[in-house]
């Protein structure tokens, strides 16, 4: 079987090392970029099947690495930031980021976190398209349209999205959406389920995702 390999971006030495540790003891081939400029060269010359991505970087920053990445090649970013300040995120989500994580971080959840990322990618093969209204989303082509225009995602809202479509106007709690979206099935407390229907509602219309305050959130088919 062949190792899944994986690009780690990032300037602080002793995380770089730690984050490659850990992954190669679980079977990941690693490759590492201190920069910018760097990070895009690795991940064009032989793309990888996931980057680790820290926004912080000499050169240009992670934001403009994944941007670069995605012009080329759509390859699963998991994004590191320094603080978890929201307008950080959504902009991460925005240039192409599937997840994020806040540092300091625990070494074992970035892991987790990646092979999460990977399952979700296996599962994305070839299935049919789903029809809402003006909503369309193509599983098999991975593209998403409403009336007709189209919406470019990331994996993870693709994810999210055909979670909530497949079950239109059903309230779904944020823990069950971090357990069968993201796979974390312990509930983790995190706003990363908030920033990506954020995202979503940005790209595809305010009125498409119905909030149930203290519940969760629902699709609502378009008309």
């Amino acid at each position: 079987m062949t190792r899944r390999r994986v690009l780690v971006v990032e300037d602080e030495l002793t995380i770089a090392e730690s984050v490659a540790a850990r992954l190669r003891a679980e079977g990941f081939d690693v490759e590492l970029a201190h920069d910018g400029p760097g990070g895009v060269a690795a991940a064009l010359a032989d793309p990888p099947d996931v980057v680790v991505l820290d926004v912080m970087l000499p050169g240009f920053d992670g934001l403009e690495v994944c941007r670069r990445i995605h012009a080329v090649q759509p390859i699963p970013v998991l994004m590191l930031t320094a603080r978890d300040d929201e307008a950080d995120v959504l902009t991460g989500l925005a240039v192409g980021a599937d997840d994020y994580l806040t540092k300091p971080f625990s070494i074992r959840e970035l892991a987790a976190r990646v092979h999460v990322l990977l399952r979700r990618v296996e599962r994305a093969g070839a299935r049919n398209a789903l029809v809402l209204g003006e909503l369309e989303i193509d599983e098999a082509e991975h593209r998403v349209r409403r009336s007709g225009t189209e919406a470019h995602l990331t994996r993870t809202e693709f994810e999210l999205l055909l979670h909530l479509a497949k079950r239109p106007r059903t309230v779904l709690g944020r823990d069950r959406l971090l357990a069968e979206v993201w796979g974390w099935p312990d509930g983790a407390s995190t706003r990363t389920v908030d920033s990506h229907v954020k995202a979503l509602r940005r790209k595809l219309g305010a009125d498409l995702i119905r909030t149930v305050h203290g519940v969760g959130y629902a699709l609502e088919v378009p008309r």
